[in-house]
């Protein structure tokens, strides 16, 4: 399996097959609205504006699983990314990145890149790099911003 033969729904509700980033290079997050890490979207909608025409699509995965830090509705997350860091990259709904209940495409990623400490996913706004064949080329912990990945997306690019 490669990571489009995968499917998510949209925080709008339609099911967005992975299949249509083919080609592009990209940054793949678990999200919340009340972490610590937050602010970190403000550096994602930089990613995405600066290199989006050029082939990076980011792609928030909003999870509730860290110290119930998504409790919104779908509705309610989509309009706090626009209203409060003008969030343009798409925004999926609210899935499990752990346990029996893991989004499939979570259980691909973690398999794909595991972990330090495991292949379970430690905490909201942990990134995946995935290349434009589709290959997993990195896995980065919440504490690596945005800005730091952005020499790494420009190479994964110009390939």
């Amino acid at each position: 399996m490669s990571i489009y033969d995968y499917e998510a729904r949209l925080a709008s509700g339609e099911m967005q097959p992975m299949g249509a980033f083919r080609g592009q290079v990209l940054l793949i997050v678990n999200v919340a609205s009340r972490c610590g890490f937050t602010p970190q979207y403000t550096g994602l909608q930089a990613l995405h504006a600066r290199y989006h025409d050029h082939g990076l699509t980011v792609l928030g995965f909003p999870c509730d699983q860290f110290g119930h830090q998504e409790p919104g509705s779908d509705t309610e997350i989509v309009t706090f990314c626009s209203a409060n860091y003008g969030v343009s990259f798409p925004i999926f709904s609210k899935i499990e990145v752990n346990g029996a209940n893991a989004h499939p495409l979570y259980v691909f990623l973690k398999r794909e890149k595991g972990g330090l400490l495991g292949n379970g996913i430690k905490w909201n706004f942990t990134k995946f790099l995935v290349a434009r064949e589709g290959n997993v080329m990195g896995r980065f912990p919440p504490t690596t911003t945005p800005e730091k990945l952005a020499p790494q997306i420009a190479t994964e690019l110009a390939r």
